[in-house]
């Protein structure tokens, strides 16, 4: 079946995932290069494209714990519910990248997630991104449990993450401060 995104893994399967292997906290699964598609009028990478990179990202996670084309032909797949961008810096055409993932929380059916993104060269942090991610039954069209695999290794790996300070941007929330009015 065609569609029009496809991920840097597309078609490697599983691949990553060894219970007698330290887990890495956080783990550093993805690198990518800004692309001259990536830019924008700016010259600079385009606030769509962080949200693809970021997404490629938790492709390689997903993948690395065993959510691949069988997994999801099979029927099942994560979906994002929520995502919240932090743009911190700029990147520009060429510039290379390397993304760092965070299992902040997880439960019988949902996945929360923290992605960092990093200038590979100078190690500035350019973005953030969290996100709480669902797994469906794509058959049915609803939320279901994640199967036993699934479960051992993702909390194994939060538990690998549990030593982590959780980063401050978790949880914020967007407003315009405001004084109190006197009245």
């Amino acid at each position: 079946m065609s569609h029009g995104i496809v991920t840097p893994n597309e078609g490697r399967g599983h691949g990553g995932w060894d219970p007698n292997t330290p887990i890495p906290a956080p783990l550093a699964l993805h690198r990518a290069t800004v692309s001259k598609a990536w830019v924008d009028y700016n010259r600079h990478l385009s606030e769509s494209c962080f949200l693809l990179v970021f997404g490629d990202s938790s492709d390689s996670f997903f993948r690395w714990v065993g959510v691949d084309e069988a997994y999801r032909a099979a029927g099942h797949s994560l979906y994002t519910a929520e995502t919240h961008l932090h743009h911190l810096g700029e990147a520009s055409e060429g510039d290379p990248l390397r993304l760092t993932l965070q299992i902040l929380d997880v439960d019988d059916k949902r996945l929360h997630l923290f992605h960092a993104m990093y200038h590979e060269d100078s190690g500035a942090l350019l973005a953030t991104a969290e996100q709480m991610l669902l797994h469906v039954d794509t058959e049915a069209g609803r939320v279901a449990p994640f199967p036993g695999f699934l479960v051992e290794r993702l909390t194994a790996t939060r538990a690998a993450h549990s030593r982590l300070p959780v980063p401050e941007a978790v949880g914020h929330v967007m407003g315009i401060p405001r004084k109190p009015s006197r009245l």
